[in-house]
């Protein structure tokens, strides 16, 4: 019989090929053995031992997710490697220095909500999930979990497994750039995968004052309640936009209840917890806080390491583990401030057919490295910048015309102040003419791509990006 210590050890490589890498991570990463299997816990009528296993878990909400899907399993590994029948006990063992409360807390539900079963959902083709502006990239799979991020992933997934019915509502916080909205995307895409009658309906809260406000303006208010309360998922990103906004607050308020009681999935997300909402109503704040909480935190450098090898994995170029190291060592606090510093140092390699080595990475990050304290820029900053590079007015940039320079101009605006600015697709598409945010989307997108194929495009954003950091 295997070492009764060591019988986790010996079943994990089995149960991670089983699972896949990304169940496991989400999940079982954090499970550790506690006692072995040499003590028997009962014994059967024809006198067999069932011996008993203690596994620890790093949170309670794994604990509850291994016992609800996983048990069978868990059970039928421990017990082929115990060389018997075994019986598996889970405990909550957090980890020292970080309580289970600081990055899950779950609060019991306002009485009332009503539990919405699966047999009363629509599966008419009108009731067909509509997933709103959800961006295709940003999936569970293309995730990368860490220490900083693995309880906020293991929610989102169980949240996205079974919408209503598990940690609603679920609340994501944490800094800009650090996955929240590609949690809140990752959720909404699966739901779209697998559930397709559900209706899934992703908003960030400058949407939605957009909208409440245009509704009170053209006297729409019923189709705007409509829109947000036949939804079976909501996604609602930068809910602590909704400060200083009473009348937004109310309307919000309203639509939750209305949603909770109708077991509509509710998630959010925020750069600070409910609690420290300081010019939030108590009632929606009660609401808040009526789920579950969780944050995500800035990656470690292995984690850093992982998100930039996802990403060298869509680049048609190999890059040295040196370079990796290079840049994940120097950025530390954004991943969107990693990814970008690959994108630039790749580009820079395929435009000019140079080998994509270590010296080359810390010239071309040479400013990125020195930039200890990063000038504070606006939107209008960059505005203004865009225009005096391409030779364009900050009018006709937020204009309506089409014209492909003009356009080309605009994007990489637009790309440029998603690289250097906190601000979010909703906050720059209002900033280049009260756009749509998925236009901010596309571009980003666009730029990213075309900075890897055409020099000038590489030679514009680089430009744009040295002018605003320093200062001219």
């Amino acid at each position: 019989m295997t070492n009764p210590d060591r019988l986790w050890d010996t079943c994990a490589d089995s149960l991670r090929t089983q699972l896949g890498q990304s169940t496991w991570l989400a999940w079982f990463d954090g499970v550790r053995q506690l006692s072995g299997g040499d003590e028997p816990a009962s014994r059967t009528g024809t006198g067999e031992v069932n011996r008993q296993v203690v596994l620890s878990v790093p949170a309670s909400v794994v604990k509850e997710r291994l016992e609800a899907r996983y048990m069978p399993m868990i059970t039928e590994e421990l017990g082929k490697a115990c060389g018997g029948q075994v019986k598996v006990r889970l405990t909550v063992a957090t980890e020292p220095g970080l309580s289970d409360e600081s990055v899950l807390s779950v609060e019991p539900p306002p009485p009332g909500a009503a539990a919405r079963t699966e047999a009363t959902r629509s599966t008419s083709p009108a009731a067909a999930s509509t997933a709103t502006a959800l961006n295709p990239a940003y999936t569970f799979d293309a995730f990368v979990t860490g220490p900083s991020n693995r309880f906020a992933e293991a929610a989102a997934q169980a949240v996205a497994e079974m919408p209503g019915s598990a940690y609603n509502p679920l609340f994501i916080y944490g800094g800009s750039g650090l996955g929240k909205t590609h949690l809140l995307h990752a959720i909404g895409n699966y739901v779209h995968q697998h559930f397709p009658h559900r209706r899934v309906l992703y908003v960030p809260t400058e949407t939605f004052l957009n909208q409440f406000i245009h509704s009170m303006r053209t006297k729409a208010q019923t189709d705007f309640k409509q829109r947000y309360r036949v939804c079976d998922v909501l996604l609602f990103d930068d809910v602590d936009l909704l400060e200083n906004k009473e009348a937004l607050q109310e309307e919000f308020f309203h639509t939750f209840n209305a949603l909770y009681q109708s077991s509509t999935q509710i998630v959010l997300s925020a750069d600070r917890p409910p609690k420290q909402f300081l010019t939030v109503d108590d009632r929606l704040r009660s609401r808040l806080l009526s789920g579950v909480t969780t944050t995500v935190e800035p990656p470690d450098l292995e984690t850093r390491l992982a998100i930039l090898g996802k990403k060298a994995e869509g680049i048609d170029r190999s890059v040295p583990p040196d370079v990796l190291e290079f840049i994940a060592t120097n950025i530390r606090h954004n991943i969107r401030e990693l990814e970008g510093a690959l994108i630039r140092v790749t580009a820079f390699a395929n435009l000019n057919e140079e080998s994509l080595t270590l010296d080359l990475a810390e010239k071309l990050l040479a400013d990125v490295v020195a930039g200890n304290q990063p000038r504070q820029l606006s939107p209008a900053m960059i505005l203004a910048a865009t225009g005096e590079l391409f030779g364009f007015s900050v009018e006709e940039l937020c204009g309506a015309s089409r014209r492909r320079s003009l356009v080309t101009a605009r994007h990489v605006g637009m790309y440029v102040c998603r690289q250097l600015t906190d601000h979010s697709y909703p906050m720059i598409a209002r900033e280049f003419g009260g756009r749509d945010h998925t236009t901010v989307i596309h571009a980003i997108n666009k730029i990213s791509t075309l900075m890897a194929e055409r020099r000038q495009i590489y030679e514009q954003v680089i430009e744009l990006m040295r002018r605003l950091q320093a200062g001219g």
